[in-house]
C-alpha cells in the first residue's frame, strides 16, 4: 500500500498525562513524551511521529494539554498548526481521541483514524507499518481495530485481547471475542500458553464515523458536548463557554467507553504484530529496555558522570556532577535540580504514590 492510498487516514496521538511513575524526570510541565528515555537522541514525541510519517505523511494530529503546546511545535516542525489540539485540562482518553475524531470528521467526512500513544517504544518499525496498514483496510469494512502484541512472557502489566476466527480476505485479522482486565500471574500464565490471547497495547484503527456512533451509545452526553466542542475547533477555537464544558466532561478511558462495548456487539477486530513493544510506565520498565533484557546492567541515562562496582538497574540524571554506585542492585537514582529519588526496581510502581503525597501536602512547585 502507497502513501497515496491512505489519503482518508488520520493518526492521532494523545500526548496527555503526567507520567508519575517517572517523577521526578516526569513532571506536569514536561511529561515524558517530551523527553528522550531511550538514548536514541529523540523524544518519545518525535519517535512516535516518525513511525507513523511513513504511513501517512503529515496527516498527523496531536492531542496535547496547552501548557505543553509549545514543546510540541518545537519538537514536531512539520506539524500543521490546524492539526494540534490543545486540552484546557486532563479528561483522560475518551475525551482526547473523540476531540480529534469529531474534528477530523467535520472536515473530512469519510476518515479513517488511528490512536498510537506518545510513550510506546517500537524499534521494528517496517512490522509496525505492515500491521498498521492491514488495520486500516479492516477499519475500511467498519470494524474497530486493534493491534494486539504477541506476548514474550505471562505479563500481569497488560491488558489482553481475545481473539477469534480469522477475518476472510486479509492476511492476518482475526474477531475479537473481548477485552481483559490486567490479569493474575495464574491467568497471564494460562493466556501466555495459548494462541488466542494477546497484549493489548492500545491502539485503534476506526472509521472516525464508527467510533463517534459506538461514544453516543455507551457516553451520549460526552459524546454529545465532544460534538460541540469539536464545532468549536473547527470554527477557529475553544471560547470560554467551551473550556467550562471541557472541564466538566467526565473522564473515562476509551477501553470502557469504546472498545470494551463495540467488542461485545462483534465490532472489533485484531491484527496480530510481532514486533517489539514497550510502554515506558515506569523506571524499571526502562531499566529494562536499556539493558535489553540483561541482568546485572546498570543503565545512564543524562549528563552524569558514573562510577559503578557491583551495581546493576538505572541512573537518570540532569546533572553532570559524578554518581558512585558501590554494590547496589536493581538500584533507580534519578537525579534532577531539585528532586532526587532512590528506590529499587521491585519498588518503581510506589513513585505514583510519592507523587500523589506531594499533591496531598499542597507541594505542588515540585510536580
Amino acid at each position: 500500500m502507497n502513501m497515496q492510498s491512505n489519503a482518508s487516514f488520520y493518526a492521532v496521538i494523545p500526548a496527555g498525562g503526567i507520567g508519575s511513575r517517572l517523577w521526578p524526570l516526569s513532571r506536569a510541565s514536561a511529561p515524558k513524551f517530551l523527553h528522550d528515555l531511550t538514548g536514541s537522541g529523540q523524544t518519545l514525541l518525535q519517535d512516535t511521529w516518525d513511525r507513523l510519517e511513513p504511513i501517512c505523511g503529515d496527516n498527523i494530529a496531536v492531542v496535547t494539554g496547552s501548557t505543553h503546546a509549545s514543546h510540541v511545535t518545537d519538537q514536531l516542525p512539520n506539524l500543521s498548526p490546524a492539526n494540534l489540539l490543545l486540552e484546557p485540562s486532563p479528561r483522560d482518553s475518551t475525551a482526547a481521541i473523540a476531540l480529534a475524531a469529531a474534528v477530523l470528521s467535520k472536515r473530512h467526512p469519510d476518515v479513517v483514524i488511528g490512536s498510537f500513544a506518545a510513550d510506546h517504544v517500537i524499534h521494528e518499525t517496517e512490522k509496525f507499518e505492515i500491521a498498521v496498514k492491514e488495520a486500516i483496510e479492516v477499519a475500511k469494512t467498519g470494524k474497530i481495530v486493534t493491534i494486539g502484541v504477541n506476548p514474550t512472557e505471562p505479563s500481569t502489566a497488560f491488558g489482553y485481547v481475545r481473539t477469534t476466527e480469522s477475518l476472510a480476505g486479509f492476511d492476518s485479522a482475526l474477531q475479537v471475542q473481548e477485552f481483559i482486565e490486567k490479569p493474575s500471574i495464574n491467568k497471564a500464565k494460562k493466556y501466555f500458553q495459548s494462541t488466542d490471547y494477546l497484549w493489548n497495547a492500545g491502539m485503534f484503527i476506526a472509521p472516525a464515523k464508527l467510533f463517534l456512533e459506538v461514544l453516543a451509545e455507551t457516553e451520549p452526553e460526552l459524546a454529545e458536548s465532544i460534538d460541540s466542542l469539536a464545532e468549536k475547533v473547527v470554527a477557529g477555537g475553544f471560547d470560554k463557554e467551551a473550556v467550562k464544558t471541557w472541564h466538566a466532561l467526565k473522564k473515562v478511558a476509551i477501553d470502557y467507553s469504546v472498545a470494551e462495548p463495540a467488542a461485545k456487539k462483534g465490532l472489533v477486530a485484531c491484527v496480530p504484530a510481532s514486533f517489539e513493544w514497550h510502554d515506558v510506565g515506569d523506571f524499571a520498565a526502562i531499566a529494562e529496555l536499556q539493558s535489553q533484557g540483561r541482568s546485572g546492567n546498570l543503565a545512564v541515562l543524562g549528563k552524569a558522570k558514573v562510577l559503578s562496582d557491583s551495581s546493576s538497574g538505572i541512573l537518570v540524571s540532569e546533572n553532570d556532577k559524578l554518581i558512585a554506585l558501590i554494590g547496589v542492585e536493581d538500584i533507580i537514582v534519578v537525579d534532577t535540580p531539585d528532586a532526587l529519588l532512590v528506590t529499587t526496581k521491585q519498588h518503581a510502581q510506589k513513585v505514583k504514590g510519592l507523587v500523589d503525597s506531594l499533591r496531598a501536602s499542597g507541594q505542588d512547585e515540585l510536580l
